[in-house]
């Protein structure tokens, strides 16, 4: 017999029960919707009534967690569509109509789930945005229903803590990798450790950096490899965001026996299953990136590595910027398959002065949905289809594909030709009469 809980207002929950009753579906208990955590014990799904803040997030990943299906009842709003779930039941569902969706078949996108997977955000020498890069791809792929966690194993210059406004001296990602050097780090440990940041997709667990670099010793290799082959077990997507220099040309001038201060990087990059690779759309950083690719290849292979050209603006290459980094990538490195992220300024310093992920704060930013594209280009299979439908509601209502990001001076000037024209054309239509 199925057991479930019912969480809609007391006056449905009483008729409910009986129905269900009926049906040979055992009523466990029923609370308010707001009043569903801790979840009982010995429950095979939950009943919610479907709004704009239920089930929440937190909900979710309990229901996850335990094996627990969810029947939402009432229109599908506000953001639960994009955790996964099945479509709502009508508000006024009878009994039998709940019990049937009980024991049908467990929906295509709530099937397993695809392999967990650790991806490393990457970029050349200086500050090409890496670790913006990393926190909204982490954002997006808890969108897209996946249990995420950001890893911040940069030993140069970490900022993950900075950026999203937690606390430096937090255990992190130092405490996970000793945890790991003694065979005592799991799912728990793990959960324990890290910080849980809540964003408009979802909790993102973050294992922040070290709080000074001097303390680099202590992202050992081995240590790192343990780590996140235990992030593999605890969350589905892990992105771990690193430094720029390898260790690969340090092999002449340091004790092969000792640590190495850019191991961390090194080992990452080795464990990963994708590779983002980020470069400034400017001469120097283009140039940078043109010579570390190559080692990054050598490196990593046969790891799939993806390019991301970011802050993409006029400026810096002239108007046809786009076009120059295309023919310069494919002539030097090989590169045909490019991602071009926008220059938004204001989206940039909105997330720095709030201390938050851009799609919290600036959603309709231009350089938000190029992430989102991003992200959904390198969904696991079982998780396209929610990631490409969050990708379709963005980018029809945002200019996604602009490269001067969200000026308004420059959609003025893109404007201004278009009603010119419309006035000749309106000019000549009257002469015409």
């Amino acid at each position: 017999m199925i057991s479930v809980l019912l969480a809609v207002p007391e006056a449905r929950a009483a008729q409910l029960a009986a129905e269900l009753e009926i049906e040979g579906v055992r009523v466990v208990a029923a609370v308010q919707p707001d009043a569903t955590l801790p979840l009982p014990p010995g429950i095979d799904a939950i009943v919610v009534s479907a709004g704009r803040r239920t089930p929440t997030a937190e909900l979710v990943a309990a229901c996850d967690r335990a094996g627990v299906r969810i029947i939402r009842l009432g229109d599908a709003v506000g953001r639960t569509g994009r955790r996964g779930l099945p479509s709502a039941l009508p508000a006024e569902a009878q009994g039998w109509q709940v019990a049937a969706a009980l024991s049908a078949d467990i929906p295509e996108q709530s099937a397993p789930s695809a392999p967990h997977r650790v991806t490393v955000v990457w970029g050349a020498s200086g500050s090409p945005g890496r670790s913006t890069v990393a926190i909204q791809l982490a954002v997006e792929f808890a969108r897209a229903g996946r249990r995420t966690a950001l890893v911040d194993a940069d030993t140069v210059a970490p900022s993950l803590a900075l950026l999203l406004g937690l606390s430096g001296d937090a255990p992190g990602i130092a405490a996970a990798c000793r945890r790991a050097e003694r065979g005592g780090l799991d799912a728990a440990e793990l959960t324990r450790l890290a910080a849980a940041v809540e964003t408009s997709a979802g909790d993102v667990a973050v294992l922040g950096g070290i709080n000074r670099p001097g303390r680099w010793p202590e992202l050992g290799a081995d240590r790192l490899r343990a780590t996140l082959q235990a992030c593999r077990g605890w969350a589905q997507e892990t992105v771990v965001d690193v430094a720029s220099p390898f260790d690969a040309d340090e092999d002449a001038t340091y004790d092969l026996a000792g640590p190495r201060r850019h191991a961390a990087t090194t080992a990452a990059l080795q464990e990963a299953d994708a590779i983002i690779a980020v470069a400034s759309a400017d001469p120097l950083g283009i140039s940078r990136f043109v010579r570390e690719h190559a080692e990054l290849r050598r490196l990593t292979a046969p790891t799939p590595i993806s390019v991301a050209i970011n802050r993409v603006r006029p400026g810096p290459l002239g108007l046809d910027a786009r076009a120059q980094i295309r023919r310069t990538l494919e002539r030097f490195s090989g590169v045909t398959d490019i991602s071009f992220l926008p220059w938004d300024q204001r989206a940039a310093d909105a997330a720095l002065l709030h201390a938050r992920p851009m799609a919290d704060i600036t959603p309709r930013s231009t350089l938000v949905a190029a992430v989102r594209r991003l992200a959904h280009a390198h969904s696991p299979a079982g998780t396209s289809a929610v990631a490409h439908a969050v990708t379709d509601d963005v980018t029809d209502r945002v200019t996604d594909d602009s490269s001067r990001g969200s000026s308004r001076v420059a959609r003025r000037l893109l404007r201004a030709p278009a009603a010119r024209g419309e006035s000749r054309g309106a000019g000549g239509r009257g002469s015409a009469s």
